[in-house]
């Protein structure tokens, strides 16, 4: 029920999603379940009536409150509340899901992920992990919002959760990862990023170094290419809503000429679609939880159903909990917590 386009955009990407996965994967769509078999009915009656096979994929699970994207966080965590948030992720804690996906209020899908599935032993904080577009291949940057002030042992421990994620969810092998900064040079940076960098240099991970902003839209520093960029989450989520303007902004000012072709602008900046990686993960809780942008349309949603998938099916959580042990063992428990 959350999201600018909700439910039709969630009910579409989770039948294009059932339909591009094994027929052993089913989605619970959680909220008032009236709205949802009337929009159902309608999509599978008109538009995706191709897909009316795959209703028998879909269970519907009653969820009569709402939370809006103005309510505050807390709002998912009233006593007796039955708002989709709260429900959906009880099914995973009560082990009757296995993954969260919503497109609705950030602050409250936080808060109840990290209530009711828990936090890895030894983490301070959970982070959000941001799929961005470059030239290359996407890089993941975290936090990209859950957390304002970061000491550096968070950062280190934020830099595991990305490896993790990078190597089992985005398939990469040894992921390279680099510290946001204001220079390369690790001299350069406020207190918290230079303290940060010396932790990182024997924390265990591949650390390339220092990072600065111009190297994300390439995948690249001059060190070469890079898979996960760790900062706090004020810079992050700064850096992402900048990030999330910049297509708009060049497509705007090439379409502004009535001469140019536009099916070649759509394939240039193909690689630069977010609908592509569907949502950021939540990652350090003990679960499966993706948080999509509220815009989401349904090729979002889709896609952000896949990546939930690989996670479970990768034993994403196992490998944190694993790196997270490692991390507590190499800089030492009292530091790391």
């Amino acid at each position: 029920m959350g999201g600018d386009f909700a439910p039709r955009a969630t009910i579409a990407g989770a039948l294009y999603a059932l339909a591009e996965l094994h027929d052993e994967h089913v989605v619970q769509l959680v909220g008032q379940t009236k709205v949802i078999e009337d929009q159902l009915a309608a999509l599978l009656g008109g538009e995706m009536s191709e897909f009316a096979d795959l209703r028998r994929r879909l269970f519907l699970v009653e969820a009569p409150d709402t939370i809006s994207m103005s309510d505050k966080p807390t709002a998912a965590l009233s006593s007796g509340s039955n708002n989709p948030m709260s429900v959906g992720l009880r099914l995973q804690a009560e082990q009757a899901s296995d993954a969260f996906v919503s497109a609705g209020n950030t602050g409250a899908q936080m808060a109840a992920s990290a209530l009711l599935l828990g936090r890895h032993a030894g983490l301070a904080r959970p982070a959000i992990a941001a799929i961005f577009p470059t030239a290359t291949r996407p890089i993941v940057v975290l936090d990209s919002g859950a957390n304002v002030y970061c000491s550096p042992n968070e950062l280190v421990q934020f830099a595991w959760l990305g490896s993790v994620y990078a190597e089992y969810v985005l398939g990469r092998e040894r992921p390279v990862v680099g510290l946001l900064s204001i220079g390369e040079e690790k001299e350069k940076g406020n207190s918290t990023t230079k303290a940060a960098h010396a932790l990182f240099e024997r924390a265990g991970f591949n650390f390339q170094g220092n990072v600065e902003g111009r190297d994300l839209p390439a995948g690249a520093s001059p060190r070469g290419p890079i898979d996960v960029v760790v900062c706090d989450g004020f810079v992050g989520n700064v850096v992402l809503k900048f990030y999330e303007a910049v297509m708009p902004m060049i497509v705007a000012l090439l379409t502004a000429d009535p001469s140019f072709d536009n099916a070649t602008l759509e394939a240039a900046l193909s690689p630069l679609d977010s609908t592509a990686y569907g949502g950021a993960p939540l990652l350090g809780v003990r679960g499966v939880s993706i948080i999509c942008h509220g815009n989401s349309p349904p090729r979002a949603i889709k896609n952000a159903i896949k990546v939930a998938v690989r996670a479970v099916e990768t034993r994403m959580n196992e490998h944190i909990e694993e790196r997270l042990m490692k991390s507590a063992s190499s800089l030492g428990a009292g530091q790391v917590a």
